[in-house]
C-alpha cells in the first residue's frame, strides 16, 4: 500500500471558493472518458464530475484515501481504482487525464507523464495544476512530501513529444503572497484552518480580479494543458 505523506486534503477540504475558481479554466477541456490520476478523498472530482462525460476514473494508491474518497463520491460518477497508472487494465485509454496537486509528490516526475502520455487517446487533452515557484519551497511543502514546485520552464521540460501545449499559466496572484508569508515570516509546517478560511474567501476574490489584469503571469498555482497529437 502507498501511504499518503499529510493531512493537508482534509485541510483544504473546505476552499470550495478555490475549488470553484480553477474548476472554470479545467472544465473546457474535460470531456469523455476522464482519469484523474491522485484523486485523494474525492474533493476534486465532487467538483469536477459532473455527469456530462461519458465515464470518470478515479485513481489513488492509498487504500485508506479510497475508503473515504467512497463516501465523497458518487459511484454512480465515477469508477474508483487503487493503484497507480501501471494497474489499469492493459490498452485502456482516456479523452481526458487529469493531475491536480498530484505531480509535485512524485518523484521521477517526467516518467510519470511519459506513461500518462501513454494512456491519452490522439488529440486527447493532459490537464495539470502544481504549486508554483521553486523559490516558495517552504517547510509546508516539506512537511506534506512534495519534491518540487513548478515554473513554466519546468513543466514544459517533463513533456514527451508526443503532447502540444494548449495553455500555460499562473492562478491566484493574491495567494501567492500568503505563500511569501508563511515561507519567510510564519514558517509553519501546516496553515490553519482560519488561515485556509481567510485565503479563499477573502484573498481569493481579490486573485480573480488581479489574474486576468496581470494576463496570469503571477500566481500560487500553475496550470498547464496539453493535447496529444494524432500520431
Amino acid at each position: 500500500m502507498t501511504k499518503y505523506i499529510g493531512n493537508e486534503l482534509q485541510l483544504f477540504a473546505k476552499a470550495t471558493n478555490w475549488k470553484q475558481y480553477y474548476a472554470k479554466y479545467l472544465r473546457p477541456h474535460i470531456n469523455g472518458d476522464v482519469l484523474e490520476v491522485g484523486a485523494g478523498i474525492g474533493g476534486t472530482t465532487a467538483i469536477l464530475c459532473d455527469g456530462t462525460q461519458k465515464s470518470w476514473t478515479c485513481l489513488e494508491p492509498d487504500t485508506e484515501m479510497v475508503q473515504q474518497m467512497e463516501l465523497v463520491v458518487k459511484k454512480e460518477c465515477c469508477n474508483i481504482v487503487a493503484g497507480t497508472i501501471d494497474d489499469l487494465p492493459q490498452g485502456s485509454t482516456f479523452d481526458t487525464i487529469m493531475y491536480i496537486d498530484v505531480i509535485e509528490h512524485i518523484e521521477d516526475d517526467k516518467a510519470e507523464i511519459l506513461r500518462a502520455s501513454q494512456r491519452l487517446k490522439p488529440q486527447g487533452k493532459l490537464i495539470i495544476l502544481v504549486p508554483a515557484h521553486q523559490w516558495l519551497f517552504s517547510p509546508f511543502d516539506k512537511e506534506i512530501g512534495h519534491f518540487r514546485r513548478y515554473n513554466k520552464s519546468m513543466l514544459r521540460a517533463i513533456m514527451p513529444r508526443s503532447l502540444q501545449k494548449v495553455s500555460l499559466f499562473y492562478l491566484d496572484a493574491v495567494g501567492m503572497f500568503a505563500s511569501i508569508a508563511n515561507k519567510w515570516v510564519l514558517k509553519q509546517p501546516y496553515p490553519t484552518s482560519d488561515q485556509i478560511h481567510f485565503w479563499d474567501k477573502t484573498m481569493l476574490p481579490l486573485s480573480k480580479i488581479l489574474d486576468p489584469a496581470i494576463f496570469y503571469s503571477l500566481g500560487k498555482s500553475l496550470i498547464g494543458i496539453w493535447k496529444k497529437s494524432d500520431v
